[in-house]
Formats: C-alpha cells, structure tokens, sequence
C-alpha cells in the first residue's frame, strides 16, 4: 500500500529533548531546538508507552498531567523503546546510533539482536562481549557532554538497567543510581538536583507500558496505572527545589492490535519463501532476503492496504531513519521494511509466542504511536 509518509524529522523528535536541555543549561554546541528558557536544573521522566493521543483521550485517569503546559511531539522512528531511547540518549537519529528496531539484524555476529535485552533476539545468549556497547554506538552521549561541560549529570532508573547493553551504548556517562520503587524513584531525583549548581537529572517509569502491552492500552488496568503515575508526577512536582524545570516525555504510544488484522508469519508460507531473516516487531518489521523483488510482491499482495511493504533504499529515501544514515549501519535496516497501518501487524505465533498474544502494540507511523508529550512543569 502508499503509506501517508512523513517527514518524522522535519519537525522536533526525542533527539532533539536532551540537546535543547544541554543547550538551556549553557552548554555550547548544543541545539536547542525546543526553544528551551534557560535553567540550571532540569529533570527529565520519561514514561514509557504515555502517548499524547492516548494521554489527552483519558484526561480524567492524569488531570495533573493533561493540565500541565505542554504540547505534542515526535518519538522518532521506528517508535519502539530501544529506539527511543538511543535518540534520547544520543541527540541522533536512528539512522546515525544504530539502534533501528526492537530487534534488528547485525552483521558482526550474523544474527538480529534485541536491542532492550543485548542477545540474540529470541535466546538469552548475552552480547555485551561480542557487541561491545561502547563500540556498537561509539557516540557521545548526552550525558557524556553534559558532565564535560561542568553539569552534575544523574540517571535514576530501575537497578535491573545498571550496566546493561542499552545503557552502556545509549544512557552512559551519568552518575548511575538504581532504584526499587516510585518512592526511591521520588527521593533520589530530588537528591540529584541538589548534587550540584547546574544539573540534569533523567529518570524512567516503565509500567505503563508493560500493562498496555499485556492488557492493551485505555483497559481497566492501565488506566489505573497512568492514575498512579500521575500522582507520582504531581508528588514529584511538589518536592523539587524550587527553580527546578521537570520536563515529562514519552517514547512512544501504542494501539490495541486486537482488533486489527493479525498476519500471522509463521502460518503463511508465502510469506516465509525466499526470507532469511526476519527481525523488528509486530508494527515494524525488517525482512532479509536475497530475492528482493519477489519478496517484496509477495508481500505486498498478501498484506494490501493493511501494511506499507517498501525497500531498504525507499525507507532511507523517505528519511524514516533520519537524514543520511550512516553507510555502515544500513544494513541494520531491512533489505525490506513492512509498517502497519491501521491496527494491523505481523506477528510470530511460533518464533514469539508471548509477543504475539499481547493486545498492546507499537513501532508504526500512526499518530497513536509516534507523537509523544512534551510536558512542562516548573
């Protein structure tokens, strides 16, 4: 089908949050294309999985949160976790890190990796000594060039994330501090902006997404739990010194693919003649193969006008991986790139078994999926 394309990058993503909080922090070199007022002390949550579409539709579960000032933004492409925060970390886009899907294939190791967890997608065969992180995405990051131009820069995540292979490539260069629950959470981000004159703080709420993905989002369950996050915000809002900007983002939305069509890739042998390799997710998927024509046919007929079915050159020519990939990461992207439209996916019922059952999904164009909110508070 013609997917609407998009110019993703022609208006602000997520790589451009953190510059234009280095730059409002008086650090030269750095973009601000948000056109950030100057602060000293700014603390940036990320809330996985809080869409804008699906935050300004459920305004009763999140008044503190649809009150705030704040407007939509831009994830980036494409609009999965890994992604995401690769360009938060990063200031780039996909196409200059190297994180270009929940699992994309990497041709040092031969095999496709996913990227959240540093394996070889679908094992627990651990990379973090065959794929350096350092190496595989050698940029500085952005709390690297903060800390070198005097900021005390402070990562509060969940202990589980100290010293993975996402946060050595992407989240590096912050004083690291684990934590256990929303109440540690809490206290150790006001701690860190008490750390130092001029500092940043980024900090990470993961459970909004889980219960989209297990129970789909705007359920019973997961309105619950923005109920919960929006009172953390609020709370955190509350205790923060005084001068201190809290920005509040997100990393993607997310559909309910229950009541889309579900192309079953591993029940359709049509679709699996000539592929190599298939990497991605159910909203974006990268197929290898050395039969890109027919493959590409094959798909298109099969999945119509509930996919976008293009080639790795009509991607890169689309910018959907940011202007000017780097010739070298290419072949991270797929020799073909399916994008559902609509609620539709591909799924695996044999090769993720767990992925495939869960309501909640992402990675798309869909303004469901791609804008997040950029909310100012303080």
């Amino acid at each position: 089908m013609s997917l609407p394309l998009r110019d993703v990058y022609a208006e602000p993503t997520l790589a451009d949050l953190m510059p234009s909080v280095l730059s409002s922090a008086g650090v030269a070199g750095e973009e601000n294309r948000l056109g950030l007022a100057p602060s000293d002390h700014t603390v940036v949550l990320l809330v996985d999985g809080m869409g804008w579409e699906l935050l300004q539709r459920n305004a009763k579960a999140a008044p503190f949160l649809t009150q705030a000032q704040g407007n939509a933004m831009r994830a980036g492409f494409p609009t999965t976790t890994a992604v995401s925060l690769a360009s938060l970390g990063t200031g780039l886009p996909s196409g200059l890190h190297g994180i270009t899907g929940y699992q994309s294939y990497v041709d040092e190791i031969d095999a496709p990796v996913n990227w959240l967890r540093w394996t070889v997608a679908g094992t627990a065969i651990d990379q973090r000594e065959d794929l350096v992180p350092e190496t595989v995405q050698p940029h500085p990051t952005v709390f690297e060039r903060g800390r070198k131009d005097g900021l005390t820069v402070t990562t509060v995540v969940p202990k589980a994330f100290d010293g993975s292979g996402l946060t050595r490539a992407v989240l590096r260069g912050g004083n690291f501090v684990g934590v256990s629950a929303y109440g540690d959470l809490l206290a150790q981000v006001v701690a860190a902006v008490h750390a130092g004159d001029r500092s940043l703080v980024y900090c990470y709420i993961g459970e909004v997404d889980t219960l989209g993905h297990v129970y789909g989002p705007e359920s019973a369950a997961w309105l619950a739990q923005l109920t919960v996050v929006d009172r953390f915000v609020e709370q955190l809002a509350a205790a923060l010194p005084e001068g201190t900007r809290l920005l509040v983002t997100a990393d993607h939305g997310m559909i309910d693919a229950s009541r889309g069509r579900r192309v079953d890739f591993d029940r359709l042998p049509g679709l699996a003649e000539d592929v190599t390799v298939i990497a991605g997710e159910p909203r974006c998927r990268h197929i290898y193969t050395e039969h890109v024509d027919r493959v590409l046919e094959r798909w298109r007929n099969e999945l119509g006008d509930d996919a976008w079915v293009g080639s790795r050159d009509e991607v890169i020519a689309a910018g959907l991986f940011g202007p000017d990939p780097e010739p070298a990461l290419r072949v991270r992207i797929g020799d073909i790139v399916v994008v559902g439209d609509g609620e539709a996916s591909v799924i695996r019922s044999d090769g993720e078994q767990v992925m495939s059952k869960l309501p909640g999904q992402h990675g798309a164009l869909t303004d469901e999926e791609l804008l997040v909110p950029l909310l100012r508070i303080g």
